[in-house]
């Protein structure tokens, strides 16, 4: 098992940047595939992004290509979510999640481990 625990997220300006970080328990980070997801009230959790085991293949969701970027560091049993030039689209509270079944997937139900969530809030 593991345990994800989201953090980075605020309120900021339209055009403005934020990091988040999703920090995971455990000494087998490095076997899961981990993916970003977002929900904004009255609306389904969608896909943001995913990225693979050895973080050599990364995905994201058309909403949001070239201005966010997934990364993960093993060592620090981390992921991270870089999101520039946010917009008042992006405002929702951003999930964490993890498998270690998948190469990857969009489909919020593939993923077995969440985290809490970081609220994001993005001012016109």
């Amino acid at each position: 098992q593991v345990q994800l625990v989201e953090s980075g997220g605020g309120l900021v300006q339209a055009g403005d940047s934020l990091r988040l970080s999703c920090a995971a328990s455990g000494r087998t980070f490095s076997t899961y595939t981990m993916g970003w997801f977002r929900q904004a009230p009255g609306k389904e959790r969608e896909f943001v992004s995913a990225l693979s085991r050895s973080g050599g293949n990364k995905y994201y969701a058309d909403s949001v290509k070239g201005r966010f970027t997934i990364s993960r560091d093993n060592a620090k049993n981390t992921v991270y979510l870089q999101m520039n030039s946010l917009k008042p689209e992006d405002t929702a509270l951003y999930y964490c999640a993890a498998d270690q079944t998948l190469l990857y997937s969009t489909n919020p139900v593939a993923y077995d481990y969440w985290g809490q969530g970081t609220q994001v809030t993005v001012s016109s």
